[in-house]
């Protein structure tokens, strides 16, 4: 028995993971590790460790993250009234995704998750079930592409009712600032007024540590991420009526008591504006 145990688990490894190239590091999975997540490869954490040698307060940057798109959700659902979320650059599931806050909130939300990794869509389809009431879809698209995503995204959403925009983590994968608002000037055209866009991203106003830890990761096979300052992050919102407080460090946006704010040197951006 034990033996057939094995071999079943072992194909349904190979069904999951073909195709996939695990030879080098992948940035959704050395997130995925960070966070204690177990959908990763000794690659993936050979450079997740390296970075944590060099810059410690990473782990606490993923985790501020993760927590800050959890009360951004609970807040749309709950205080705006959303009940259509578009989670561009998804990630690997881990605890407290988009979907599983939103319909807590409110069983009937929709939710389109887009990704172009294909580790994350088959897992995204394998985990990340909604409730019945609402609905939980996946797209396999780009954010360079954002009129594939929208054309995808309304089989499942109605783009003349309010969405969240979700990009979270995901734009210094686009290191031009004038492409990545093009990017987004192109998503929110297609989207009712009083839709909502929610960002969270690194900065650079950073110790050398981090600095280092970026460069060395950049340059590691993974693909490289642009860190920027609020002044770069802001205009991303060009337009929209920004929510109090603003941009500011996750945690100090709408914060839970009691307040989990771990003491990282640096603290990742967020901010939800809505469109007029």
């Amino acid at each position: 028995m034990a033996d057939e145990s094995a071999e079943f688990f072992s194909t349904t490894e190979k069904d999951l993971y073909g195709g996939i190239d695990t030879s080098v590091p992948h940035s959704a999975r050395i997130w995925n590790y960070w966070l204690g997540g177990k959908d990763n490869f000794p690659v993936d954490r050979t450079a997740g460790d390296a970075y944590v040698a060099v810059f410690p307060g990473i782990v606490d940057i993923a985790r501020l993250s993760r927590r800050f798109l959890a009360r951004a959700v609970r807040y749309l659902a709950e205080e705006e009234g959303v009940r259509q979320f578009l989670d561009i650059g998804t990630g690997l599931p881990t605890v407290d995704n988009t979907h599983e806050v939103a319909q807590r909130c409110a069983p009937e939300a929709k939710i389109v998750y887009v990704d172009n990794d294909p580790l994350v869509l088959t897992h995204a389809h394998a985990l990340l079930t909604g409730r019945p009431d609402g609905v939980t879809a996946y797209v396999e698209a780009d954010l360079h592409d954002p009129e594939t995503i929208l054309e995808r995204a309304a089989e499942t959403l109605d783009l003349d009712r309010p969405v969240a925009l979700m990009l979270m983590e995901i734009l210094g994968h686009v290191p031009d600032d004038a492409q990545a608002q093009d990017i987004i000037r192109r998503l929110l055209a297609r989207l009712s007024p009083g839709s909502f866009l929610v960002i969270a991203d690194g900065t650079d106003t950073i110790p050398e540590t981090l600095g280092t830890a970026q460069s060395e990761y950049d340059e590691g096979g993974s693909d490289p991420y642009e860190l920027r300052g609020p002044d770069r992050i802001l205009p991303f919102f060009a337009t929209l009526d920004l929510l109090p407080p603003g941009l500011v460090p996750c945690p100090r946006w709408r914060p839970e008591l009691p307040a989990l704010t771990p003491a990282a040197p640096v603290q990742p951006l967020g901010a939800i504006a809505r469109k007029p």
